[in-house]
């Protein structure tokens, strides 16, 4: 949006040009860009000038924005592999990298905030986000024992064989508690990506629950080490 004059004429027709446009009173231009000792023409170039910076840096927040998007989605396919193979050791890492990215994304938030309201963007920028939905132990499918059978057992062969009776269940009720706190935290790593990190609120809360459905997941793992060896 630059402007450019090639002699005096050209020069003060642009900024005849300028005057125009602008709605602001010369108060109000005054108060936000400075005073020019009523030049209204110098305050309006410096107006122009200002919103040319303040494009740049939304631009350069933006790059910021769309990086982490993309890295965010690049973490959450790794996730979602590492978790099916059950690659505990590396998993942390790539939880360490979303809260990185994340930050990243986050820093921006200030810049954006002043940009915005220096170029009056504030309401063309508000969204509704989703909600970051805690996944708690309590909700996963519960896991089948002959101790919450009505009917009690006579000796503890008898509990034995229904342990093993029951085998087959746990094992399946093991699998798919698994398999729900794994789609959980790549659903929230992959909902935060599409956001790009960029409402602080959301992204903090993102990252908190994706490592407590690593931590939950763990001991969805120790439980099934514990049952089934």
């Amino acid at each position: 949006m630059g402007i450019h004059t090639p002699n005096d004429t050209d020069k003060l027709r642009h900024t005849d040009e300028l005057v125009a446009a602008v709605t602001m009173t010369a108060s109000q231009l005054a108060q936000a860009v400075g005073r020019f000792d009523g030049d209204k023409a110098a305050m309006v170039l410096a107006a122009v000038r200002t919103a040319q910076r303040a494009f740049s840096e939304l631009d350069a927040c933006d790059d910021v924005i769309d990086e982490a998007s993309k890295t965010g989605r690049r973490i959450a396919d790794r996730l979602s592999g590492l978790l099916a193979t059950e690659a505990v050791a590396e998993i942390p890492a790539q939880l360490d990298a979303l809260e990185a990215t994340s930050a990243a994304a986050r820093n921006t938030a200030a810049t954006r905030t002043l940009v915005n309201r220096l170029l009056a963007l504030e309401e063309q920028t508000e969204r509704t986000l989703p909600t970051v939905r805690r996944l708690s132990a309590s909700e996963l499918p519960s896991l089948p024992s002959a101790y919450r059978d009505d009917d009690g057992f006579e000796d503890l062969m008898a509990m034995a064989a229904r342990e093993e009776e029951l085998a087959p269940r746990l094992q399946e009720a093991h699998a798919a508690r698994l398999a729900v706190v794994s789609e959980h935290l790549v659903h929230v790593v992959r909902q935060a990506a599409a956001s790009g990190f960029a409402d602080e609120t959301f992204a903090t809360d993102s990252v908190y629950e994706a490592r407590q459905a690593y931590e939950l997941w763990l001991q969805c793992l120790a439980e099934r080490k514990r049952d089934l060896g």
